[in-house]
């Protein structure tokens, strides 16, 4: 599993369910505990919404999404598609894909607190 420090694990939820794609692997809301995982990997890692009520915890994620770094790369089989797509949902794609030795890739925010970006070997 690895972690993505989100303003709010709810909304974050609705986002990556409704717009990434992704399925729930666990969701109590009580605990504010939202947990999903990549739809086409059964089995796969699980991607934690952490709150970011940690005052370093929020300090990292706003100083990241300050700095226009992105806070974690998903890999994409199309780069362009799938940044019309997320547009489309309603989310922001900030500039232009970029093409570099290491492949394609552009960022897209999550309207969560975070920049995520594509990549596309």
């Amino acid at each position: 599993m690895c972690s993505i420090h989100v303003t709010d694990p709810a909304a974050a939820h609705a986002v990556y369910t409704e717009k990434f794609g992704f399925d729930t692997l666990m969701a109590i809301p009580e605990a504010n505990l939202f947990i999903v995982q990549d739809a086409s990997i059964p089995g796969g890692p699980g991607l934690l919404l952490e709150p970011s009520d940690n005052p370093i915890g929020e300090d990292y994620r706003s100083r990241v999404y300050e700095a226009g770094m992105p806070a974690i790369v998903f890999g994409v089989d199309d780069v362009v598609a799938e940044a019309a797509r997320l547009a489309a949902a309603g989310l922001r794609v900030v500039g232009e894909p970029v093409v570099d030795p290491s492949g394609t890739f552009v960022d897209v925010d999550d309207s969560c607190g975070n920049l995520i970006r594509l990549h596309q070997d």
